[in-house]
């Protein structure tokens, strides 16, 4: 007994050691499997339990389900040697039961639960085998070594209702035991994290787009949140820190959080998606739960102390998969762990200045497999040349984009040669310096809509202008 308990006690440091630094959690929609080890000790003032002998070792397996965060079931079955003390006899004892389990704090890498069961058991005797009704309850922990591996220990007072010692009522054991919860599916499943993002000359930052991929690959979904026609979106990079796993909101992230309340309060049509970004330490789960609780602990900020109605914000946390920076360095992490408001706008570009970047959606069409501007979109580009013209420290990124008709390396191609036309365009027609302006083509990687529909081709077909202001800072 002694034995046992100074291993379990061993098992139990060494994986807290590991876990250190581990972030996970249980995920609705999970199964799971959980093999385990440990003892069981018979209830020696009842029969026929006081006929063996107390401390047996003992072993089985869960299979669980994940209903919700906090609620799941598991179906138990396990296996163990009853040791008759007079005659030193062996049996074999199989244990049988659903259970039902509260977890407490499910999103975090130590989760204690509750658990509470019945079923029964069946001892293998030579000749009559012996079954008895059960009821469990107990307490136990995971410890998350990573998103879908946990430590496990537990606890039950089983409640043994003796079918053929009526008179001697019930007998109550104990059952203790450890093992690995190895979990499979559900709510947040990982992703590789995003290679992280090349800035653009110009000073505006885009990512790297994924390598082109067969035409028998599944079309990408959209992925994109961009301006509709007409509207204008505002990025305002909010630069501070937050205490380490919290998402308390800082006095001076407030400061920050003041240029987009008091611009929001000036110009009551526009809405916000407030971005919550993180660095790459810890569990994809983690981080992006940690992403959005910062990105609504702002959101609040803006409702609350500033009084811009709930109904034109959103929280969305994005984890570590959009990075802007190597987070192979410190400085790298730093740019990472931000927070960004992503204003939309439905008026005249001309009569606002942008706290920080805008975002253009420029409604040009050209004809199939072509790139040559139509004369009738002069209006249409110069837009950005008169934006640039009034405000003369911005840069700008010119993006192409294509629907998934045709080769994916092609329409890289065509995207990158649309997207130069514009650049030309605005250098030859308007006098913008090159210097100040860059091309990039993203061919069919980027979708704003589903391509099953001409209409959805039609918008995929897109040129965005990025430009960054640097008028204030």
């Amino acid at each position: 007994m002694k034995k046992i308990t100074g291993f379990i006690c061993i098992m139990v440091m060494a994986v807290m050691a590991l876990a250190a630094t581990a972030h996970a959690g249980e995920r609705a929609g999970a199964f799971s499997i959980s093999p385990f080890a440990g003892g069981y000790i018979f209830d020696d003032s009842k029969l026929p339990q006081r006929n063996y002998r107390e401390n047996r070792i003992t072993g089985g397996l869960r299979l669980g389900y994940d209903w919700t965060d906090n609620f799941a079931t598991e179906l138990v079955g396990s296996y163990l040697r009853v040791e008759d003390q007079a005659t030193d006899r062996e049996n074999g004892m199989y244990s049988y039961h659903l259970d039902l389990i509260w977890n407490f704090m499910p999103r975090s890498a130590f989760v204690p639960y509750l658990a509470l069961g019945g079923g029964g058991y069946t001892i293998r005797y030579k000749g009559k085998d012996l079954h008895d009704g059960t009821a469990n309850g107990g307490a136990g922990f995971k410890l998350f070594l990573n998103d879908d591996i946990a430590f496990r220990g537990d606890a039950r007072r089983i409640i043994d209702f003796q079918s053929e010692h009526v008179k001697e009522n019930i007998a109550r054991n104990w059952e203790y035991s450890i093992g690995l919860t190895f979990v499979v599916g559900g709510r947040s499943m990982k992703t590789a994290p995003a290679k992280a993002a090349a800035a653009e000359p110009g000073g505006a930052v885009t990512q790297t787009p994924p390598p082109a991929q067969p035409e028998a690959q599944p079309q990408p979904q959209p992925i994109a949140a961009e301006p509709s026609p007409g509207h204008y979106k505002y990025c305002v990079t909010l630069q501070g820190e937050f205490d380490i796993d919290k998402a308390i909101v800082r006095q001076e992230l407030r400061d920050q959080i003041a240029q987009v309340g008091n611009f929001m309060k000036k110009y009551p049509t526009t809405t916000a998606v407030i971005e919550g970004h993180t660095d790459n330490i810890g569990s994809y789960n983690h981080n992006m739960d940690l992403s959005q609780r910062r990105a609504q602990a702002v959101v609040d900020v803006l409702a609350e102390q500033y009084g811009i109605e709930r109904t034109r914000l959103a929280a969305k946390g994005y984890g570590f998969t959009r990075p802007i920076a190597d987070n192979s360095t410190n400085e790298g992490k730093q740019k990472n762990r931000r927070i960004e408001a992503i204003i939309d706008c439905a008026f005249d570009v001309q009569q606002v200045t942008p706290p920080e970047r805008l975002c253009m959606a420029l409604v040009l069409d050209f004809d199939t497999g072509k790139s040559d501007i139509k004369p009738q979109y002069r209006d249409e580009i110069a837009k950005v040349a008169d934006y640039m013209k009034r405000y003369t420290t911005t840069t700008a990124v010119i993006e192409g984009h294509t629907d998934n008709t045709g080769d994916a390396a092609r329409n890289m191609k065509l995207s990158q040669q649309r997207a130069q036309n514009v650049v030309d365009y605005l250098v030859k027609n308007f006098g913008i310096e090159r210097s100040r302006l860059s091309a990039k083509g993203y061919g069919s990687t980027r979708p704003i809509a589903y391509n099953n529909t001409a209409e959805g081709r039609q918008q995929n077909r897109r040129i965005n202008a990025i430009i960054d202001c640097v008028v204030n800072k």
